[in-house]
């Protein structure tokens, strides 16, 4: 019955942390307006670690790092590597097209966790991919050219990051247990620290402190930065790696759609297409994990 709980709690959580990343892309390409995006980027994380910090000491959670080498590299490869190069690939490609590429990242990670963590994707993980790994393919369009190629690649380059980042926590919390409130603040306070770096060493643009930067930073730091990646630790933590990392092709499906409304980039056809695929590989996978519950 507990395991169950479990369960239904990680598929809630996994909702929600849809929901909130799939807007965040829209927000993430409206405040290049007034930032650049490794300044937003470290900003965002900065506060958001320092936010998180807080709260432990609030709810006197354990304050002491979980190992440094594995949160070292989570946090430079799923904080640092992932938003700095997505952040960056915004400024010359489209929203969806950016969100599509980066999420590549569940292929990255199925082959990840097969190495590193000996999980074998079963026929059904398999097929969800398959299924998914054509929706990118028709949203994606590559017989259309993929437009910028440095957008292209380092959308790509920031999939993968986010990938090793994923494969690590599940490593991290199957080997050490820790608290994931804990281990959420300290590897985004070390991605925040590589992305800080960078922020002082690429020319940008002078930060506008306008309101909707400001509302923009917000909604990044309490809600994309703190609230979701906690949620998506809980939910690495409580359900297999393909499972959590198919799933969350959900969110570049809703980004795409909501790029539509906000800043009217209206799908293709071939893009429409391509989300039925994808939507088909998700039931597919959630499949397997409903009847293991």
């Amino acid at each position: 019955m507990n395991e169950a709980k479990a369960s239904t709690g990680a598929v809630i959580a996994l909702g929600v942390t849809v929901v909130i990343w799939a807007f965040s892309w829209i927000v993430m390409k409206l405040v290049l307006q007034y930032a650049g995006p490794f300044d937003f980027s470290a900003l965002r994380y900065s506060i958001g670690a320092v936010l998180l910090f807080v709260v432990l000491l609030v709810m006197r959670r354990p304050l002491a790092p979980p190992p440094l080498p594995a949160t070292i590299v989570t946090g430079l490869a799923q904080t640092a590597a992932f938003q700095g190069l997505g952040q960056f690939a915004l400024t010359a490609g489209g929203t969806g097209h950016v969100v599509l590429l980066a999420y590549a990242m569940p292929f990255w990670a199925v082959l990840l966790a097969w190495l590193l963590l000996g999980e074998r994707p079963s026929r059904r993980h398999w097929i969800g991919l398959a299924l998914a790994a054509i929706g990118l393919t028709c949203v994606i369009a590559p017989w259309h050219g993929l437009g910028n190629p440095v957008s292209t690649l380092f959308a790509l380059i920031g999939g993968m990051c986010w990938a090793l980042g994923t494969v690590t926590s599940k490593q991290m919390f199957q080997r050490h247990q820790p608290d994931p409130l804990t281990f959420t603040a300290w590897q985004m306070a070390f991605g925040a620290a590589g992305l800080g770096v960078v922020a002082l060493l690429v020319p940008q643009r002078t930060i506008e402190w306008s309101p909707a930067f400001i509302a923009g930073l917000a909604y990044s730091v309490i809600l994309a930065t703190s609230l979701a990646w906690t949620l998506w630790l809980l939910v690495v933590r409580r359900l297999p790696t393909a499972v959590a990392s198919v799933s969350s092709l959900a969110v570049p499906v809703l980004s795409v759609l909501m790029a539509w409304v906000v800043l009217q980039e209206k799908p293709a056809p071939s893009e429409w297409l391509g989300m039925g695929f994808i939507v088909a590989g998700l039931l597919a996978v959630s499949g397997v994990r409903l009847r293991r519950t």
